[in-house]
């Protein structure tokens, strides 16, 4: 494609390496983990699944074998289910990244050239049409007839006219070109752009406890504390009168456990599970149980107007 009538040549092959070297890849660089650890983690952290270990770990230490494994294998069982779908969920995500936009058009030593969005530099001239997602933060140089749809940015689901003459002649990376054409100098990439400044700024976000969370942390707490002090008060009954401290130690626990409900955390932990095994099955992607308790304890969903997360189009189902 010619770009005589833009009088644009375009950077150099020489002057892209330099770029590069200085400022790097087009790419958007966030904290990685490993998945499986981080699945560890989030099990160990569980209030429910440590009062499944400790009880678990009693019945085994005080010789009642059979409730230890049937503990055990629940444990398993509810961490098997939930690595699981935490993987199928990364994996599906992964894929959805792939969806993006893999290639985009610059000019380059006075030629319109198609590249990977990934090796696009600063400097860059990128040239953009209807329908295609911008691939980076620049400046417009030439424009016809040009508007973008900036709704992952903004909210806003009517599209904004930009125009090189004008005040409002910058175009952000993720926005969607909706008519004309445009060509842009690149002013941002990768992290440094508009989005990628947002998506750093999200993993400074502390994640909160859901309500059922809180409770039933409160609610093993309280179980833990009742538990310690009963088996501490038998123990030591029991030590004073018998001075037998196997015996005595092996009825506190005894005792100690009948009064922890371990029947609770396995039903929750399982039917969590379930819950978004089933939610899986359906297309939906689930990164976390507790996914399943939020959507349930929803009774009223709110929106402030056309959803830009899907199509901008408002449609409703029975």
């Amino acid at each position: 494609m010619s770009v005589d009538n833009f009088g644009i040549s375009g950077l150099t092959t020489e002057q892209v390496r330099d770029a590069r070297e200085k400022y790097g890849y087009n790419k958007l660089e966030f904290k990685k983990e490993n998945p499986f650890i981080t699945g560890l983690k989030s099990l160990a952290t569980e209030p429910m699944v440590i009062l499944l270990l400790v009880t678990s770990s009693i019945y085994f230490i005080s010789g009642e074998i059979g409730d230890g494994v049937f503990l055990a294998v629940a444990i398993v069982l509810v961490g098997s289910i939930s690595l699981y779908q935490d993987s199928r969920s990364r994996n599906a995500l992964e894929k959805l990244k792939q969806f993006t936009l893999p290639s985009c058009k610059v000019i380059r030593d006075g030629k319109v050239v198609e590249i990977h969005s990934d090796t696009l530099v600063m400097g860059d001239y990128m040239m953009v049409e209807e329908g295609t997602i911008i691939a980076a933060d620049g400046t417009i140089v030439h424009s016809n007839d040009f508007s973008v749809n900036e709704s992952l940015l903004t909210g806003e689901s009517l599209s904004v006219i930009k125009d090189a003459e004008k005040e409002n002649n910058s175009i952000f990376g993720g926005t969607t070109v909706v008519s004309g054409l445009a060509i842009a100098r690149i002013t941002a990439i990768g992290n440094q752009t508009r989005l990628g400044k947002i998506g750093k700024s999200l993993e400074g976000i502390a994640e909160e406890s859901t309500p059922l969370e809180l409770q039933i942390e409160n609610f093993v707490k309280k179980m833990v504390i009742a538990g310690v002090t009963v088996f501490l008060v038998v123990w030591g009954f029991n030590y004073i009168n018998s001075s037998d401290l196997l015996d005595s130690l092996l009825k506190a626990l005894t005792l100690a456990m009948s009064i922890l409900p371990e029947e609770i955390p396995v039903a929750f932990t399982t039917f969590m599970a379930l819950g978004a095994w089933r939610l899986m099955k359906k297309g939906v992607v689930v990164k976390q149980m507790k996914t399943v308790e939020t959507l349930g304890g929803a009774t009223v969903i709110c929106v402030d107007k056309t959803g830009t997360i899907t199509q901008n189009k408002m449609e409703l189902a029975k």
